[in-house]
């Protein structure tokens, strides 16, 4: 009697399985399509956010790195939109730059993705922080616990300077990804 309930345990625990594991695999190849459709379409739309007036993205790639040239109405390169991540407070956080190559400055940045924390280090996302990086040169950031006085200063948000630090990063690693990539003012 025993090994005939232990046997009938171990089907119904297989059955279970294989049915569970079928079941995941079906809701994972019905679901993929819309998250890669939603993802293109994010990015998309942080591409225009970044570059201004832009008509007609070009994916490019260089150096391993895919590039987005943005062009207006008359074929007309307005600049370079790049996506770059790394560690952030909690996790990793994905940033697009839209910057202008031939005055080497940044359009304005756009935040992906992050797992920084509610309230605190999540304002990475707020206007009032990605206003530091609107209009400014590239270059070597400090973040700074006072209002900046140079354009090479980023505010640091109140009890978020490892956030705040862990963007400025991402920005500049993805600034000279983009010099490396397209050289100086061209």
């Amino acid at each position: 009697m025993e090994k005939n309930s232990t046997r009938n345990l171990i089907l119904t625990l297989a059955a279970i399985g294989i049915i569970s594991a079928l079941l995941l695999t079906f809701v994972y190849e019905w679901t993929t399509p819309y998250i890669q459709a939603n993802q293109a379409k994010a990015q998309k739309q942080a591409i225009n956010e970044v570059l201004p007036n832009v008509e007609e993205v070009e994916e490019v790639e260089k150096n391993g790195n895919v590039f987005y040239e943005g062009y207006d109405n008359n074929g007309n390169r307005i600049g370079v939109a790049f996506k770059n991540s790394g560690g952030g407070y909690n996790g990793m956080i994905e940033v697009m730059i839209g910057v202008d190559l031939n005055n080497e400055k940044i359009y304005k940045i756009s935040v992906l993705n992050h797992q920084e924390t509610p309230g605190l280090g999540a304002r990475i996302t707020e206007d009032d922080f990605k206003s530091n990086f609107v209009n400014k040169p590239f270059g070597d950031y400090t973040v700074v616990k006072k209002p900046p006085t140079e354009d090479t200063q980023v505010e640091a948000i109140a009890g978020a300077t490892i956030s705040s630090e862990s963007i400025t990063k991402v920005i500049e690693n993805g600034l000279d990804k983009i010099t490396e990539a397209y050289g100086g003012g061209n």
